[in-house]
């Protein structure tokens, strides 16, 4: 094991790819011998070796990829790093003021910082700008809705041009929602319905608040849309992120909310039957909200138990230098600097690419609580129940609050 570096890694070619690519010109640049072991893995696999059975605490793993909604529980229970001491030694260039602020709080705890940022993108609306220009899908619209084809500012908008772009003959589907149960896709669409309708997650003490009317109105609307075969990919419900990411490279999709990293992919992956004809919007509204965008983002941490802290250190400081996060994102993933963000090649490449930085100016958070994994499974509960039965949904979300408020005591 001495002889390896290893690294935790969500499960997504880009990120595979670029850590290999940056592996291999950290060690041509430092001469370090030590051979990578990156071992890609799914969601609930990544937690469960890095958090539940503390790989990072124990020394299985130097490095790991974390997402925001992890980062607390695992300062919490001292399986990662401080970073601050080496930042204070050896700074990565132009830190903290090359990144956006919202790409580096959840990682700070009181003074410490114990996490650099690998990989962002709010989520965001993402469509076929081919389609909504077109001259005949216009018409067609038109004479169909007796109103212009716009890209939908709200929920009930991205159904109705949905249902019209969804053709099952053609392999065109209007639209989809991830909703695979892995404690993710589904609570952040649980957070989207609610925050695009005016509601917040916490309740005048600050206590999460599961069942507002907001939550009820969102849920309805959640449920209602993945029944409707008119509108919607029949495998919505297997759909995660990424799968739903995959099919619209496929061109099986019309439009999606999904992350904006899906959208540059677009762009670079191979064999996308889409590049060039992609562009992104603001997540839809309810009838009463504005839309917001979810921040969420993945990082790089160390583990509390490495044998290897200095050099692992070293490699992340490396890793998110300018070039390296222009590296990463021309491989397909998404750069977190501000000069990744305006950078020309890569908005040759990826022309909305400069939005990053309006996105970021409305985003929400998920809250950092060290027991928010233990939330979000009721929450990701109750949605499935909520598309999978007939119940009534403001009972569901009543006995959903009921359990929150009993692990919250």
């Amino acid at each position: 094991m001495n002889n390896k570096f290893r690294i935790a890694v969500r499960k997504f070619d880009a990120f595979e790819t670029g850590i290999d690519k940056i592996w291999k010109l950290f060690c041509k640049k430092t001469g370090c011998k030590l051979e990578l072991e990156a071992v890609p893995l799914d969601l609930h696999p990544l937690y469960d070796t890095i958090l539940k059975d503390e790989g990072l605490k124990h020394g299985t793993w130097d490095v790991s990829l974390i997402n925001t909604d992890w980062i607390t529980e695992a300062y919490t229970n001292n399986a990662i790093e401080d970073l601050t001491p080496y930042i204070a030694k050896s700074p990565p260039h132009n830190f903290p003021d090359g990144w956006s602020g919202s790409l580096l709080s959840k990682q700070e705890f009181d003074t410490k910082t114990v996490g650099l940022p690998f990989h962002d993108g709010p989520e965001c609306l993402i469509y076929r700008k081919d389609l909504f220009e077109s001259v005949e899908e216009k018409t067609n619209f038109y004479k169909e809705y007796e109103k212009r084809l716009e890209v939908p500012k709200t929920w009930d908008d991205l159904i109705e041009v949905a249902e019209f772009f969804n053709r099952p003959k053609d392999n065109l589907y209007g639209t989809t929602f991830a909703a695979y149960p892995d404690g993710h896709n589904t609570v952040f669409d649980f957070c989207l319905q609610l925050w695009t309708r005016g509601g917040e997650l916490f309740d005048d003490v600050k206590k999460i608040k599961l069942n507002s009317e907001q939550a009820v109105e969102g849920m309805a609307f959640y449920r209602k849309a993945l029944k409707n075969l008119k509108a919607i990919h029949p495998e919505s419900r297997d759909f995660d992120s990424v799968k739903s990411g995959m099919a619209f490279a496929n061109g099986n999709l019309a439009m999606m909310v999904n992350w904006f990293g899906f959208a540059s992919m677009c762009e670079f992956l191979e064999g996308s039957k889409v590049k060039g004809k992609v562009d992104i919007a603001n997540v839809p509204a309810g009838p009463n909200g504005e839309g917001a965008s979810l921040n969420a983002y993945w990082m790089y941490v160390i583990g509390s138990g490495s044998k290897h802290k200095d050099l692992a250190y070293e490699f992340i400081k490396f890793a998110v230098n300018e070039e390296n996060d222009k590296l990463l994102t021309l491989e397909g993933a998404i750069g977190c600097r501000k000069s990744t963000w305006h950078d020309a090649d890569v908005n040759k490449e990826v022309p909305y690419y400069h939005k990053l930085e309006e996105l970021h100016k409305n985003t929400r958070s998920l809250p950092r609580k060290s027991n928010w994994s233990k939330i979000a499974n009721i929450i990701d509960q109750l949605v499935l129940e909520v598309i999978n039965t007939s119940k009534d949904i403001t009972l569901i979300l009543d006995n959903a609050q009921k359990e929150v408020d009993f692990i919250e005591k």
